[in-house]
């Protein structure tokens, strides 16, 4: 038996029904819809069968229309094409709400969902906990901007992903090239490491980096080092001299890590976890400067991490549309 759905679609002076998949009834003005969408134009500017006739199902006096959507995601279609002084657009906070009701906005020619969509898939919070359902989901829609998004979003996260709901929507070929844009990302920042003069251009001269070397001067100007040690791995020798030991060891931590999650975050939750270590040693001369000091670092390492992936991102995008064509010849 048939239900009626909840308001505004329950209004007495509705001209018309329509019937989701799973029985609810929503009593609606065709002229919004027709407004809204021009599927539900045409529909409704067609000629209307005669009252009575076997053909068209009635209630109320009203036509009966049956649409294969069910009512949550008719529920959702239907507020969009109402003026917002009647029904608020819904959130689409949900990736699986995001799918259904691009699917239903794309069969009834409805562009402003598809616009809301985008903008869904663009939100913060959804790409920053489910960037590889987002990139499935756009991908799957052909939604440019927001797959390169998404892609980009997944360098957060471990190079081989945990299974994902969406992963049916996109191709073998899509996936590849999506992890092979995420490891060359990965070998692409493992440059910054070989050559630390963007350490150097960035600071100019040694004394303008004294933490780096656990240095302190006294009071009588004579330069001073502290207890943590200095590291013995030459590889991050700057200005031909040892750094402390822990930005050393932070050195070496982050770029292991930067190889399966090639981000600015990466860098600055490294950093944060170098500090923490930092301050429970309680060394006179790091613990008080290290936050400051290492905030500035993780800040210029992260821009240069998202500098040297810029140039994978093209080579992504040139690689997703190379497997369209190769499909289409």
């Amino acid at each position: 038996m048939a239900t009626c759905a909840s308001s505004p679609f329950d209004h007495a002076k509705a001209d018309v029904i329509l019937r989701s998949a799973d029985g609810v009834e929503f009593r609606v003005f065709m002229l919004f819809l027709s407004l809204a969408s021009p599927f539900f134009e045409t529909l409704f500017g067609l000629p209307q069968a005669p009252d009575g006739a076997a053909d068209q199902e009635m209630k109320d006096g009203l036509a009966v229309i049956a649409v294969s959507e069910d009512s949550k995601t008719l529920d959702s279609f239907l507020r969009f094409c109402y003026p917002s002084t009647l029904a608020e657009d819904p959130s689409l906070d949900n990736l699986t709400d995001v799918l259904s009701v691009l699917a239903v906005a794309r069969k009834y020619s409805l562009d402003l969902i598809e616009r809301k969509v985008c903008q869904a898939l663009a939100n913060p919070k959804v790409l920053g906990t489910e960037p590889f359902r987002c990139f499935a989901i756009a991908r799957n829609a052909r939604l440019k901007h927001e797959t390169i998004t998404a892609a980009r979003q997944t360098l957060r996260q471990p190079l081989i992903p945990a299974w994902f709901v969406e992963i049916d929507l996109i191709t073998a070929s899509d996936l590849l090239a999506l992890l092979t844009y995420h490891k060359n990302c990965g070998i692409a920042v493992q440059a910054l490491m070989k050559d630390l003069k963007w350490i150097t251009d960035h600071y100019g001269t040694q004394n303008s980096c004294n933490w780096l070397f656990g240095a302190t001067y006294n009071r009588y100007g004579s330069r001073e080092n502290c207890g943590c040690g200095l590291g013995t791995d030459t590889r991050f020798s700057l200005w031909s001299s040892a750094p402390v030991v822990w930005w050393a060891i932070y050195m070496q931590e982050v770029f292991e890590l930067l190889v399966d999650q090639p981000s600015s975050d990466t860098v600055r939750t490294a950093a944060d976890k170098t500090i923490e270590n930092v301050r429970s040693r309680a060394c006179a001369t790091c613990s008080g400067q290290v936050k400051a000091n290492m905030a500035e670092f993780s800040d210029l390492l992260g821009l240069k991490v998202e500098e040297a992936v810029a140039p994978v991102r093209a080579l992504l995008y040139h690689g997703l549309i190379l497997i369209i064509l190769n499909r289409l010849s």
